[in-house]
């Protein structure tokens, strides 16, 4: 579940992640996809200034009805090894202050909220804590819900196919 401890150790993980991985845009631009596992690919590359090769675990989606509205969905590892994120680049426009939500198979699963924008849109990022990896790993489907008003969310689904499979295989 996502909570409110999780959430406190975001701007850590935020500064872990942003030295330790590929940013969605990167990944996209000049990764190399290392393997495929059902909906989710991973890929790889060495970003300027890294030492090694840094890999993530990523599903491009756009929502069904709203095709200009898409997310860029990632887990990576620190480069410590010690953590694992779910990061979550949506698109410049939504509203930041009710965060994205989060359903696996109709349930709801809570809110991450927004860290960092850039000029490639905005970024929301968890720790993958146990329980949420198995709740990822065991689901068929997840719905990110983006906000353009208080009242108005908009899902976006996102295929679980691979994704243990892909966890597993992560560097």
């Amino acid at each position: 579940m996502i909570s409110t401890r999780i959430a406190s150790r975001l701007s850590a993980a935020f500064l872990l992640a942003a030295a330790a991985a590929l940013p969605p845009a990167a990944a996209q631009q000049g990764g190399t996809v290392r393997s495929t596992h059902g909906a989710w690919s991973i890929i790889c590359d060495t970003p300027p200034g890294a030492s090694s090769e840094q890999c993530a675990m990523m599903q491009n989606v756009v929502a069904e009805d709203r095709q200009e509205i898409g997310l860029s969905v990632v887990v990576l590892r620190t480069a410590d090894q010690k953590a694992e994120i779910l990061r979550v680049l949506a698109p410049l426009g939504v509203l930041l202050p009710n965060g994205l939500g989060l359903n696996v198979d109709g349930r709801d699963i809570g809110r991450a909220y927004f860290v960092r924008c850039f000029q490639d849109g905005c970024y929301a990022e968890v720790i993958l804590e146990e329980q949420l990896v198995e709740t990822l790993s065991t689901g068929d489907q997840a719905t990110f819900i983006v906000f353009q008003t208080p009242e108005e969310g908009i899902g976006i689904p996102v295929e679980l196919d691979g994704f243990a499979e892909g966890f597993a295989a992560l560097p």
